[in-house]
């Protein structure tokens, strides 16, 4: 079987959408990872709706595609769904490894007081 990295990052996306639901009480954290910048949001599959979202390239974040920003990124959706009255969450790492930035974003959303 002769893929690329891209096909095959798309079909771990689908596998692991198949398993992964979010609902308006305890939302889809659906995170993607650029080159640059790191974006999550989160989403309400049963109306298809976004919740709330955040990224690096929201004003107050310093950095741009490193741990710390992750990190901030973490502690922002945190706060924002907080606000929004959701206390848990599912976590969907988009196909990539659950580490370096994207385990950092998951700790600190954590930290901030997110049950993933």
């Amino acid at each position: 079987m002769n893929t690329n990295r891209k096909e095959t990052r798309r079909r771990i996306r689908h596998r692991i959408r198949r398993k992964v639901r979010g609902t308006a009480e305890r939302p889809r954290l659906a995170v993607f990872r650029s080159i640059k910048h790191i974006y999550v949001q989160a989403v309400d599959d049963v109306r298809g709706h976004t919740l709330v979202q955040a990224s690096s390239r929201d004003a107050g974040i310093k950095g741009s595609g490193n741990i710390e920003s992750a990190k901030q990124v973490g502690t922002l959706v945190a706060q924002r769904l907080k606000k929004a009255g959701v206390e848990q969450a599912v976590f969907d790492r988009g196909g990539v490894l659950y580490h370096g930035r994207i385990r950092a974003l998951a700790d600190a959303a954590r930290e901030a007081g997110l049950k993933i």
